[in-house]
This record gives structure tokens, C-alpha cells and sequence, in this order.
């Protein structure tokens, strides 16, 4: 009795001082901001899991610069509900909505064949969608849904695009990744968890991949005038959390820390646009400035392993 007297106290304690400082902690939490003015007119920008959170605020912000701005979502519907609200806040807004499911290598081809046959330039590509600590599932190819939606859906379909994004050089790719990263290991023995599963190992191990990837692909794209950089959108208030009830929980005690979607895409956007970027490719950034990446985030090895293990997984050939 004692002891849950204490912890209310001292929860009450946290709160009342989190209310207290709220405005502060606030402005720290939020981040850095584009600043950048770059219009985008003319310009095709392509945004994988546009229809909420940080991506739907990133496709509204490149399209406020006047980009065509194509929303490739798995859910449709929702993808119409977000390209309805970006054109009644955005006059004029050139926003469309593909069906596009990264857990299916079937869409992914269909998709992407469409999209060739339909659109002649691409200079924007935002691999922005991701799942994150979900039960254990697997795409409808037989890989691990982390790994399989956050980096082998994704290299799945920039392999698709990026003989279009090299004839609409110059174009940037911008992976956005995580501060969690960090803590992930590359478990080229289990890459799919078959041998155990931890739904936040495995989250972590298909963000390294995300910056692993970033870092091959810039080294292969040298002087092709097509950049690609990872991003740390920072800890958002998202629906990524739906599947853990207690990671849930806590975002909901300490949302004053959170960014909220719109801060979230800052750096996405800084990274798609800022004029200072052009050459800069294999990079990390946060907060809209260059970023540490983990030891295991650095090795060429490792990256180009995983490059070769993901092409044969997807049966393709990506010299």
C-alpha cells in the first residue's frame, strides 16, 4: 500500500511539473524547421504512406511548393480522405492518390508499372512508409513484416523508379529512418525472426537497414546526379503505435515531449528540397541538420551484404 502511494505521488508530482514547463518543453521537443523557400513547380514528388501522420504533412508542404504530389497508399480511401484535405487547404494543389501495398512484391511491380507508363519525370521520392511493433506477421512473399515492408518494400521500389528518377535529374530520395537505428543489428542468420521474435528488435533491425541502404545506394548513384539521404523524423504522436498498447501508453503520459506530425516532416522535407542538399547524398539528418549514425549503420560490409541478400530475396539484379 505504501509503495502505490508513493508512485501516485510521484506520477502526480512528474505531471504537475510537465504542466508547469509545458510551454518550454514544448519548444524544445519540436525540433528544427525547414526554412527553406524552394518552390517546386513542375516538379513530380512521390510519397509512400502519404495518407496520415508525417507523410500526409509532408505531401502537404511540397505540394504548398507547388510539386504534383502523388500519394501512394495501401488504403485508398484514406489516401482520398488526406488528398481532399491538402487540396481544400492548398488552392490549386496537384495531389493524386495510387494504390501501392508494400507487404505485396505483386503491388509493388503493378504499382510501379503504372506509374512508368503514366508519369514521365519523377524528382522527389519519399520512402515514408513503415509499420512498427507489430505482432508477428508475414508479407504476402513470406518475409518478416518489418523487415519486409520498411526496407524490402522500399528497395523494391526504388529499383523500380530509378532509371526515371536518373532522366529527371537532378531528384532526391529521402529514406526516413530512426533514432532506433541504434539499436539494431542486421541478423543476416534469422533476417526474418524465424527463430525468435521481438516486434521492437525487429523495428530496430529494419531501421538500420533503412540507413544501411541510404548509404549503398548513395555509393552506387556517385555521379549520377540522383541523391539519397535517411531521415530521423524525431518521436512523433503517430498511428505507427497502434499495435503496443504500452508504448501507447507512455506516448499518451509524455505527449508534451512529442513532436506532432507536422514537425515530424520537417526534416523530410528539408532533405527533399533545401538548396544547400544538392550534392549532398549518404548522409543522416534530424532536426534538419546532419545526424550521428551507429558504428553498425557505417560499415560498407554489412551494407553491401544486405544489398546483395535483398536483391536475391526479390529475385532482382541491382549492379
Amino acid at each position: 500500500m505504501h509503495m502505490i502511494v508513493v508512485i501516485t505521488a510521484g506520477l502526480g508530482v512528474v505531471a504537475l511539473i510537465l504542466r508547469l514547463f509545458s510551454t518550454q518543453i514544448r519548444k524544445y521537443a519540436a525540433g528544427g524547421v525547414c526554412r527553406s523557400t524552394a518552390r517546386l513547380d513542375g516538379k513530380v514528388v512521390l510519397i509512400t504512406g502519404a495518407n496520415s501522420g508525417i507523410g500526409k504533412e509532408t505531401a502537404l508542404d511540397l505540394a504548398f511548393r507547388g510539386a504534383r504530389v502523388i500519394l501512394a497508399c495501401r488504403d485508398v480511401e484514406k489516401g482520398e480522405e488526406a488528398a481532399t484535405e491538402i487540396r481544400t487547404r492548398v488552392g490549386g494543389a496537384k495531389v493524386e492518390v495510387r494504390e501501392l501495398d508494400l507487404a505485396d512484391t505483386c503491388s509493388i511491380r503493378a504499382f510501379a508499372q503504372r506509374f512508368l507508363r503514366e508519369v514521365d519525370h519523377l524528382h522527389i521520392l519519399i520512402n515514408n512508409a513503415g509499420i512498427m511493433m507489430c505482432p508477428y506477421m508475414k508479407t504476402a512473399d513470406g518475409f518478416e513484416m518489418h523487415i519486409g515492408v520498411n526496407h524490402l518494400g522500399h528497395f523494391l521500389l526504388t529499383y523500380l523508379l530509378i532509371g526515371l528518377l536518373k532522366r529527371s535529374a537532378p531528384s532526391r530520395i529521402v529514406v526516413v529512418s530512426s533514432l532506433a537505428h541504434n539499436f539494431g543489428w542486421i541478423r543476416f542468420h534469422d533476417l526474418h525472426s524465424q527463430g525468435s521474435y521481438h516486434s521492437g528488435l525487429a523495428y530496430c533491425q529494419s531501421k538500420l537497414a533503412n540507413v544501411l541502404f541510404t548509404r549503398e545506394l548513395a555509393r552506387r548513384l556517385h555521379g549520377s546526379n540522383v541523391t539519397v539521404n535517411s531521415v530521423h523524423p524525431g518521436t512523433v504522436r503517430s498511428e505507427l503505435l497502434r499495435h503496443s498498447t504500452v508504448m501507447s501508453l507512455l506516448f499518451a503520459f509524455f505527449s508534451v515531449f512529442l513532436k506532432t506530425p507536422k514537425e515530424g516532416a520537417q526534416t523530410s522535407a528539408y532533405c527533399a528540397v533545401t538548396e544547400e542538399l544538392q550534392s549532398v547524398s549518404g548522409k543522416h539528418f534530424s532536426d534538419c541538420a546532419p545526424a550521428f549514425v551507429a558504428p553498425q549503420g557505417r560499415n560498407e560490409e554489412t551494407a553491401r551484404k544486405l544489398w546483395d541478400v535483398s536483391c536475391e530475396l526479390l529475385g532482382i539484379e541491382w549492379d
